[in-house]
């Protein structure tokens, strides 16, 4: 550090110590040192150059501090900080090299001088900055006419001037065919840029001995070594292609191995070249030309570019970088081909599996776990994935045991979190028909409000557990009957097995009668309907059928309905008994028990409890007369079935002597009836009512209203 007194402080790093002060006696305008800091050249306002010896030299027992004084006054002037007999006037620019101390460049009005030591070279005519100096060679650049397009210079302003050395030497080797008088030339004037092109020129005359010796001159170990690797080889014209190919005349040296008819080694040079296009047109159909469409693709790859990639891949057959390259495409579809094209066991297969697991494709994924070989992969990617129908499947064609202890957990960790409809889902999926349907009707029993607030959704989940329970016995029958026809089972064994499905049916009432929840919901919704309609009659006849559905609706909602359609339809006698129910019923609150008493005292103060005349029917058993709107008989209590549609009782005369004719459309039996039959709930229903539908009124499922209209015309 200089300051403008002229005093100049030598610092280490870094722990910024200083080593040493000293002063000296000119206005310094620009200060240099060079590149091992035992030199400092000063130039000054008016342009004189001068150095200055900086490297520290302490005498015996004496430390930097010692020799540097508080007071400013240097002690070690012998030491450090003495002036070079060295001096150049009218300087502007100068330049230390930055791989030798002795040397550096300075530029005097017009001329440049290169100095070795403190002896000037030859002057150079230039009037250009210096910009570096390095190797023997300096680099300028016309600073003047960068100033005036600075925005796109030419790069005609950059000048490069080689010193003496390197011009004499160069001189020498062209010249001179005995490398000893350069080797002695450099010697003399060492330095590592001539010691390199040294070993060059004796390379190209293949003269190893000069060319080690020089490699050695300036540590180069590469070219050390191939020297050695250069004197294994007998043949000179492969000395030649090697040298050419250090020199990177690649071409060159191709050329040189094709006339010797080494192909092999022209494909290895290109190989380490990374000339991939080239090895092809070499090779042929080789082994290497597989190796170089890889190669290809990998370029391709690392740039971006999965295309392009992916067409060198399939090419070069290289399934493993496929894999990814179809995985970052998004082309599944590819992905999915080449588990087939993968030989079974492949490691690849369990990549491909977990790449598709990870973007949710679950077939996919359990083909490729398969066909490794991997079941337990296989099975917890459809868990994970929440496929629990395939999951299934698959353990019970792997026979893995573990799903069942799996698929129990999972549905009660939702079910402890509230997530009823969740787990039905999952029993669903898994094909858990039974478990989805005794999950549904307890959803239905539990709803908040029941059937009087939400009666369309109770309904709907009732219906869905009927459902789900047709799909059981659907299944269960299909099982037995495929093993009756391919003779795995007998016939007496399929009928206890059909036994023991439907025994363990029967433990749960919503299973044994899976329909009753659905058809009470129905009931009572078309009831209120026909109601509201202004239909009392039949909604009459509809509410009295509640009352066989005691175990799905409570107390007050069924007699409520049945007093209230009773009564419009002046069925005092029936309305008398809803109301005796609702008195005495305990479910009933007993506010609610004395508002209809009070009611009932109302209206039959005023209406005999009387009913008026009604058609006449027989029991289809024991061929009782009783009123039409009955739903069982009085004497033998034969229920007798009802039309979904209409919510009437279908006694004997009206049912269908046909049933299940041929020629019928998809969900219904029988045809040229009076009365149907749905072939998905089996409950029965009057042409004429349905004549205008498309689906069942109980179940939704589709039906062919043209049907009707062409098969049921004069009935109803």
């Amino acid at each position: 550090v200089a300051r403008e007194s002229g005093v100049v402080h030598r610092y280490s790093l870094p722990h910024l110590g200083v080593e040493a002060r000293f002063t000296i006696r000119c206005r310094a305008q620009v200060l240099a040192a060079n590149c091992d800091s035992t030199r400092m050249s000063v130039i000054d306002i008016n342009g004189l150059l001068t150095l200055y010896d900086i490297e520290v030299k302490l005498p015996d027992n004496k430390s930097a501090w010692e020799m540097a004084d508080p007071g400013g006054n240097s002690q070690g002037e012998d030491v450090i900080g003495k002036q070079l007999d060295f001096e150049r006037k009218d300087v502007w620019n100068m330049r230390w090299a930055s791989d030798n101390p002795d040397l550096f460049a300075i530029m005097e009005k017009t001329r440049m001088y290169i100095v070795r030591g403190l002896q000037p070279e030859e002057p150079v005519l230039s009037n250009a900055y210096l910009c570096a100096f390095r190797d023997l060679q300096i680099q300028s650049v016309l600073i003047d006419e960068v100033i005036q397009n600075p925005e796109s210079p030419r790069k005609e302003v950059l000048l490069d001037f080689e010193t003496k050395s390197l011009r004499d030497t160069r001189d020498i080797l062209t010249k001179v065919s005995n490398l000893k008088d350069a080797f002695n030339y450099v010697e003399a004037n060492p330095h590592p840029r001539l010691w390199r092109l040294l070993a060059e020129a004796a390379l190209e005359q293949l003269d190893f001995g000069v060319a080690e010796k020089a490699f050695v001159r300036f540590e180069d170990y590469q070219g050390i070594q191939l020297v050695k690797r250069l004197r294994m080889l007998e043949d000179r014209v492969k000395q030649r292609a090697e040298v050419a190919a250090y020199f990177q005349r690649f071409d060159e040296a191709e050329s040189l191995y094709r006339e010797i008819d080494r192909k092999d080694l022209a494909i290895d040079l290109r190989v380490r070249l990374g000339d991939w296009f080239r090895v092809i047109q070499l090779a042929h159909g080789g082994s290497e030309e597989q190796e170089a469409w890889s190669a290809i693709g990998d370029y391709y790859a690392d740039r971006g570019k999965w295309s392009n990639a992916a067409q060198y891949y399939t090419t070069a057959q290289n399934h493993a970088a496929l894999v990814d390259t179809h995985y970052f495409l998004e082309d599944y579809e590819a992905l999915e081909r080449l588990i087939g094209q993968l030989p079974e066991g492949s490691p690849l297969l369990l990549d491909v599996g977990y790449k598709f697991a990870s973007v949710g494709l679950c077939e996919q994924a359990v083909q490729a776990f398969l066909r490794h070989g991997d079941v337990k992969t296989a099975v917890d990617t459809c868990v994970l994935l929440n496929q629990w129908d395939l999951a299934v499947n698959l353990a019970q064609q792997q026979n893995f045991q573990q799903i069942e202890g799996l698929l129990a957990k999972y549905a009660q960790h939702l079910l402890d979190k509230n997530k009823q409809i969740e787990a039905v889902q999952l029993y669903r999926k898994a094909n858990r028909h039974t478990e989805a349907a005794k999950l549904l009707a307890q959803i239905a029993r539990e709803i908040p409000g029941g059937a009087q607030k939400n009666p369309d959704r109770v309904k709907k989940l009732y219906l869905l557990a009927a459902l789900e329970v047709e799909k059981h016995k659907a299944k269960t029958l299909d099982v037995q009957m495929t093993a009756v026809t391919q003779g795995t089972m007998t016939t007496a064994q399929t009928v206890q097995s059909l036994i023991t499905q439907d025994q363990g049916v029967a433990s749960d009432r919503a299973l044994e009668s899976p329909w009753r929840g659905a058809e009470a919901l129905h009931v009572y919704l078309l009831s209120q309907r026909q109601l509201y309609e202004g239909q009392f009659e039949q909604a009459m006849k509809t509410a009295l059928r509640l009352a066989d559905y005691e175990d799905i609706l409570d107390s007050q909602t069924i007699y409520s309905v049945i007093g209230l359609t009773t009564y419009y339809n002046k069925y005092f006698m029936q309305c008398s008994k809803a109301f005796i129910k609702l008195e005495a019923s305990s479910d009933v609150h007993q506010d609610m028990q004395a508002k209809f008493a009070d009611l009932a005292l109302h209206i039959f103060t005023k209406n005999t409890p009387h009913d008026p005349s009604a058609p006449m029917q027989g029991c289809p058993k024991c061929q009782t007369r009783m009123h039409d709107w009955n739903i069982s008989c009085p004497k033998c209590s034969y229920r007798l079935p009802f039309c979904v549609a209409s919510g009437r009782t279908i006694f004997p005369e009206e049912k269908s002597a046909a049933a299940g004719a041929s020629g019928a459309p998809p969900g219904v039996g029988g045809s040229n009836s009076a009365v149907l039959k749905c072939r998905v709930c089996r409950h029965r229903m009057y042409t004429s009512e349905v004549r205008k539908l498309r689906n069942c009124p109980l179940c939704h499922s589709r039906l062919d209203a043209q049907f009707y209209t062409e098969h049921a015309r004069g009935f109803g």
